[in-house]
């Protein structure tokens, strides 16, 4: 049984990602996506990733090592750059192996930074993922990049 939707404009959500828990605003992000908004992320290099510093990038440095012996194009590929970094994390939040899985991922665009089109706007924020009240040591993503070897931000 087929399900028929229609196809509407899907609305616009901006949302600024500076001093937001990164994995809980991903997950906002993917579940907005998935019900069919075009999600826009502004500030991806502000957001914040807990855990000290030393205990990040080396999590992240044993993923960059990941390889594969055979074939080096279907090897898996992992970003070093703030905005692909942000990007991943929220793909690994959708079903990306089903249809509506991809076409959520394809609604969502993610910049380091603010672009002009977005400057005089007006832009959503995660409650939940405030990092304000985080007691626990963080990172940004902008630092992490610059350990790993993504473009300073």
């Amino acid at each position: 049984m087929k399900k028929i939707v229609a196809s509407l404009s899907p609305e616009e959500e901006v949302v600024d990602a500076s001093n937001l828990i990164l994995g809980r605003m991903a997950s906002y992000v993917a579940k907005q996506a998935l019900e069919g908004k075009k999600m826009v992320v502004l500030n991806a290099e502000r957001a914040i990733i807990s855990g000290t510093k030393a205990r990040v990038v080396a999590r992240a440095k044993t993923k960059l090592k990941t390889r594969t012996l055979g074939n080096q194009e279907k090897a898996p590929t992992h970003p070093r750059r703030p905005d692909n970094y942000v990007r991943r994390v929220i793909r690994g939040m959708l079903p990306w192996k089903k249809t509506h899985g991809k076409q959520a991922f394809h609604r969502v665009i993610v910049y380091v930074g603010v672009p002009k089109e977005y400057e005089g706007k007006t832009y959503n924020t995660v409650s939940h993922a405030n990092a304000s009240k985080l007691r626990v040591p963080f990172i940004t993503v902008a630092q992490l990049a610059e350990e790993i070897g993504g473009i300073p931000a």
